[in-house]
């Protein structure tokens, strides 16, 4: 993983963010389209660099089965970061009260928009090419 990588994806990753959550802003009757995020959500983003190598590694699989693990991997790390930024009470996520989830952390619900978030991650870190051209 390289530092131009990480910064990509912790920009990628708080605009997604942001766009996200002005959509759920706007679901709730918000015409300002409000988002947010959480300056302790760069670094979080920034580990999807590793998407990098790994794509490299399964390009060869089916583009669904690639998203399937990557969504697993960013639940994992999101349960991982909030587990850990919770022990400081500064955790800017809870999911509590919220239907799926895991301990307040992770929203299973959440999974096929992990998978696009990893699909997306997969491209730019990529130059904007899909590391495979099989959709099965």
């Amino acid at each position: 993983m390289n530092r131009k990588d990480f910064f990509i994806c912790g920009l990628t990753g708080w605009c997604m963010e942001i766009v996200f959550t002005a959509l759920g802003s706007l679901l709730r009757g918000n015409l300002m389209l409000t988002g947010q995020t959480s300056v302790w959500m760069f670094p979080i983003y920034g580990l999807a660099a590793f998407i990098r190598p790994i794509s490299k590694k399964i390009c060869h699989l089916p583009l669904l089965f690639r998203a399937s693990l990557y969504a697993s991997a960013i639940m994992i790390v999101e349960f991982l970061s909030g587990s850990f930024l919770r022990l400081f009470s500064i955790c800017p996520w809870n999911y509590n009260g919220c239907p799926n989830n895991i301990s307040g952390l992770v929203r299973l619900d959440y999974f096929p928009v992990w998978m696009a978030a990893g699909l997306i991650f997969e491209w730019i870190l990529n130059d904007r090419k899909w590391v495979s051209t099989k959709i099965k």
